[in-house]
């Protein structure tokens, strides 16, 4: 397998170097043009997807249905953020789906059956995903048994577990008010406003400290305009999405009053961060991507190989434990076909739909919330069109089929132009 470069590996620049905007422009072009596309397909896919359904239903894009697409999409969204650790690798986990069915019903039945409180059970169904892989994990680095095989055989497995907790049928309602709170309620709008607020400040302050730290040391650095376009945009996109969730969205204020950013909004948001910093600003975030790149040569470079293969597929089913965990908020309930019917599809397919290579090496945290919303975008437009089930896994289908096309191609396209 091709090495990979790591993120943010730094080389030095010559002191005459002056980054212009125009010269970021044409590098920009240049890394596109060799193969380095990054998540502009899933960008540009998600603009014209929007534009398209906006067109054809006006109704695409009112505040109404504008909250309902992340809702909509949160749990296959969550657990695809936990695949991109595995796919880094060059891995796959065909279990996040039933695993995150497993972890719902413990949540399920221990607060509810149980009668435990919800942090209890919360506790219980994340510890559930930790053990799921961690066993995984070992299967595949100990044992040395293909993942394929063994999430397989998980996703065979688990879904037999489901059936058990369930006792072969039974469906456990999630009553609780913080955990029905998670995807069913809004933050207030004035919270909304500051979390806002709070993230823009925080990037640009990031931004800024990252500039100020590679240009002392010599670096070559991103221009100014370039930077303070990043936070400018960041802010236009935060500003338009809590102004249209804020919006009244009840047909009867006097009975209920609905607006304001969903609460699983912030969750999400949060892990995002989290993990964006722990791939790319810490040493096992590099030591994934070293793995990924070449695991022969990240041995010998002295990384615990076995580890790193382990943790992410504990990764991978502690967040597809949140997913299962949002999926039981958003039904109020928890049933045998809970992680089940196209949900490890969607997830596989948003991680690689927004950019993340099957190949392993390449892709980000933001690749499955960006090919998240395109999955999500899809399956709602075309249900606003009275388009039938079958129609929407057609189409999604095409679209991960021509993302994967993509990554092969660019990955054929970067070889080239190393080669040379």
């Amino acid at each position: 397998m091709t090495s990979t470069a790591l993120p943010d590996q730094e080389s030095p620049a010559t002191p005459a170097a002056v980054p212009t905007l125009t010269s970021h422009v044409r590098g920009y072009l240049s890394r596109v043009r060799g193969g380095d596309i990054g998540a502009l397909p899933a960008v540009l896919g998600l603009i014209v997807l929007c534009t398209v359904f906006a067109i054809m239903r006006p109704s695409f894009l009112t505040a109404a249905n504008f909250a309902n697409l992340f809702t909509q999409g949160a749990a296959v969204t969550l657990i695809a953020m936990g695949l991109v650790f595995v796919l880094l690798l060059g891995e796959i986990d065909l279990s996040a789906g039933f695993a995150s069915g497993v972890c719902a019903a413990v949540l399920a039945n221990v607060v509810t059956v149980l009668g435990y409180p919800w942090y209890v059970a919360v506790l219980a169904a994340v510890l559930t995903g930790v053990l799921i892989g961690s066993m995984l994990g070992i299967l595949v680095a100990k044992i040395g048994i293909p993942s394929f095989v063994v999430t397989l055989a998980g996703f065979l497995a688990f879904q037999g577990i489901v059936l058990l907790l369930m006792e072969e049928g039974r469906n456990i309602s999630v009553r609780d008010p913080v955990l029905v709170a998670i995807a069913n309620r809004n933050l207030p709008p004035a919270l909304g406003w500051a979390l806002a607020g709070l993230a823009v400040a925080g990037y640009a302050a990031v931004q800024a400290m990252r500039y100020r730290t590679r240009a002392a040391r010599g670096l070559v650095t991103d221009p100014l305009t370039v930077v303070f376009a990043r936070v400018v945009g960041l802010a236009t996109v935060l500003g338009a999405t809590v102004y249209l969730l804020n919006q009244e969205r009840s047909f009867n204020v006097l009975i209920n009053s609905l607006k304001g950013v969903p609460i699983v909004v912030p969750l999400i948001a949060v892990l995002l961060i989290t993990g964006t910093f722990v791939l790319q600003r810490t040493s096992y975030g590099r030591h994934i991507y070293a793995v990924g790149g070449n695991k022969e040569a990240a041995r010998r470079a002295g990384i615990n190989v076995d580890r790193i293969r382990i943790s992410v597929f504990v990764i991978c089913s502690a967040m597809a434990a949140i997913g299962g965990i949002v999926a039981a908020s958003r039904a109020n309930s928890v049933d045998p076909n809970t992680g089940g019917s196209n949900v490890l599809l969607y997830a596989v397919g948003a991680a690689v739909i927004g950019g993340t290579s099957l190949f392993g090496g390449k892709g980000r945290v933001l690749d499955a919330v960006l090919g998240g919303a395109v999955v999500a975008v899809i399956d709602n437009g075309m249900g606003l069109m009275g388009y039938s089930s079958g129609v929407k896994y057609v189409v999604t289908g095409v679209v991960l089929l021509l993302a994967a096309s993509v990554d092969a191609l660019s990955r054929r396209r970067a070889a080239a132009s190393g080669g040379r």
